[in-house]
């Protein structure tokens, strides 16, 4: 089960991780970074700051649902190796999805999220059918 936490916790890192870009997107604004009302801010970003931006809060969403499958696995009585291989799967899949929404590969980025929600809901399925 310990390696599927470090998935998890790995997994919770990522919105984090994927506000840096973001954060120097802003900074690059002529008026700088505006602590005071940044959610404003960055609704005005465009090109990769309005990506980073969405990269931000897509990795909340996807935290969510793969939260849900790491609880979903731990209550059907803990990870087998399938399990977690998808587990690892969604966190390497959800880094490349990172990357691809930053360097506006819009294609990659679908078929990556599109991987790494099925490793999240196969997961679940595992768990049901335990």
């Amino acid at each position: 089960m310990s390696s599927l936490l470090l998935t998890l916790f790995i997994a919770m890192l990522l919105p984090y991780l994927a506000k840096a870009p973001l954060v120097l997107a802003m900074h690059r604004e002529p008026e700088g970074y505006d602590n005071h009302n940044p959610r404003q801010q960055q609704a005005r970003l465009s090109g990769f700051g309005q990506r980073a931006n969405a990269a931000h809060y897509n990795s909340f969403e996807g935290l969510i649902v793969y939260a849900c499958a790491v609880l979903a696995t731990g209550l059907a009585g803990g990870p087998d190796q399938i399990s977690l291989l998808l587990g690892w799967l969604f966190i390497v899949s959800r880094c490349g999805y990172l990357l691809c929404y930053w360097y506006d590969a819009a294609t990659a980025r679908s078929l990556i999220w599109l991987l790494s929600m099925a490793a999240a809901f196969g997961m679940v399925g595992r768990a049901i059918w335990a």
